[in-house]
């Protein structure tokens, strides 16, 4: 009995009274939806002079096409700049040692100094007890271009690439 009645009930409301209640709750979420795009809008819009959002747009086209050049011609630089770096001293290696028995200590050195290819100089200094005389080498991809790199040399550019690298 209380289920007819509660049947009897909505089948006496009028459809009308439906169609209504659908309609405002449309109309709150239309309202809801044009208040946030409005919002949006408005924030878009706020750093222009009443500029239309076609013309603040077109400017941020403009802006993001300036801003990929000027990274691509940085991006050029780099490569530039990083392929100069390499030909610059990067790595160095210094091997004391003493070449005569008959002195003492390790007075005599050898100094590498080479770039990121193994290219550059190596420079000998021999002490005796008459003097001390000085070589200079030329290294290439780590090997002597015009003399044989003795052993000590060949240990200093060894030293080089294993405390300097960065790779």
């Amino acid at each position: 009995m209380l289920s007819s009645l509660y049947n009897e009930q909505y089948m006496n409301l009028d459809p009308q009274f439906f169609l209504i209640v659908i309609s405002l709750i449309w109309s709150l979420v239309l309202t809801v939806f044009f208040v946030r795009f409005f919002l949006y809008y408005s924030r878009l819009t706020k750093k222009g002079k009443k500029e239309s959002l076609i013309q603040i747009l077109e400017d941020v086209l403009k802006k993001d096409e300036a801003l990929e050049k000027e990274i691509a011609s940085m991006k050029e630089m780099y490569v530039k700049l990083n392929k100069e770096g390499e030909l610059h001293i990067q790595k160095i290696g210094l091997v004391r040692f003493n070449p005569f028995n008959d002195t003492g200590g390790d007075q005599s050195f050898i100094l590498a100094m080479v770039d990121a290819n193994n290219t550059g100089v190596v420079i000998s200094s021999l002490h005796t007890r008459t003097g001390t005389r000085w070589y200079a080498k030329k290294v290439e991809q780590g090997k002597g271009i015009e003399y044989e790199l003795s052993d000590e040399e060949t240990k200093a550019l060894k030293s080089a690439a294993s405390l300097n690298n960065t790779e």
